[in-house]
């Protein structure tokens, strides 16, 4: 009896503190951890979210861009920080998708080492071919691939990218052999395949919007079950002839193991608040985005479906990083 009752003595007493904690938080600077460098759509997407948060938290927000092996280093920094609600790391499709298949030693794991608190937006990729390229559509561009075996190549933001993963998965559905030509970075593989250097490219909507309006890319399909606004006359993969075929790139909010609940549950609520006022929703609208919004056992769904899924294409093509 008497062990029960401490047990119970302490677990109100750990409940209080934590209850107090969130009733007092935050008193100092957040940081969010941003895996990408500045200038980056994460990046942009976490000052902008930031400055919303700083509002209503009563305290600076700050971004704290750290880019390097494929979002590793930022995710281990935050990973090792205090749960105390003052660092945060603006997780993506790479940090708690890819990379668990990419990397065989890596340095954080991204489930037991986060408790999740919100995504916060998605994004399609634009399958976009060079206009020369004798393809209207995707059932021509396969066609041509397959009339022309090793000959297309695509361009791609790195090894292990999602761009990269998504050329990765149109080869293996639609049973054609393109040949991948990483760059460092979104624009330069961009501006290859608008180049006519690479024949064609998976990148965000607004990464090739500006590139498709002027002619100097022509968008052939978006990766998501629905079609984005940006681009509302381009058909999706699966309208296109490829149904299943699905890449999506997202951010979503995350703290370190252990932060307490009610910290996790106040800045839920305020992350969602800030991305659904009308300045976030345009500008998640302008680059092709989608807001979304959840609780933290929905973001944890969510990534844990997403490194099965994306692993399996990692499996599929053979590709190991170092």
């Amino acid at each position: 009896m008497r062990a029960a009752a401490l047990v119970c003595i302490v677990t109100l007493s750990a409940s209080g503190t934590e209850s107090i904690l969130a009733q007092n938080y935050p008193v100092m600077p957040v940081r969010i951890v941003v895996p990408q460098a500045p200038g980056a759509q994460a990046e942009i997407f976490a000052r902008m979210l930031g400055q919303k948060m700083s509002e209503s938290l009563g305290q600076p927000v700050v971004n704290d861009p750290r880019p390097g092996a494929g979002g590793t280093v930022g995710a281990e920094i935050a990973a090792r920080a205090a749960p105390d609600g003052y660092t945060l790391l603006f997780g993506t499709n790479s940090t708690h998708g890819a990379n668990p298949a990419l990397y065989a030693k890596l340095p954080y794991d991204p489930v037991r080492d986060f408790s999740p608190i919100a995504l916060t937006v998605g994004m399609p990729y634009v399958l976009s071919v060079h206009p020369s390229l004798p393809a209207a559509n995707l059932k021509q561009l396969i066609a041509l691939a397959k009339s022309k075996p090793g000959q297309l190549y695509y361009a791609s933001a790195g090894n292990g990218s999602t761009h990269h993963l998504s050329g990765e998965l149109l080869g293996s559905m639609a049973r054609i052999n393109i040949v991948h030509v990483p760059y460092k970075g979104g624009p330069p593989a961009t501006a290859s395949t608008a180049g006519g250097e690479t024949s064609m490219l998976f990148n965000t909507v607004g990464s090739v919007q500006p590139s498709v309006k002027s002619g100097r890319l022509r968008a052939i399909a978006v990766t998501t079950t629905r079609r984005s606004g940006a681009l509302p006359d381009v058909p999706t993969m699966a309208e296109a002839g490829l149904p299943g075929f699905e890449m999506q790139s997202w951010f979503g909010l995350l703290a370190p193991a252990a932060t307490p609940r009610p910290i996790i549950s106040r800045l839920n609520a305020e992350t969602i608040k800030a991305m659904n006022t009308p300045e976030l929703k345009s500008a998640a609208a302008a680059a092709g985005a989608e807001v979304i919004s959840g609780s933290p056992e929905q973001f944890a769904e969510h990534i844990k479906s997403e490194i099965a899924r994306i692993g399996g294409i990692v499996k599929t093509a053979g590709i190991k990083l170092e």
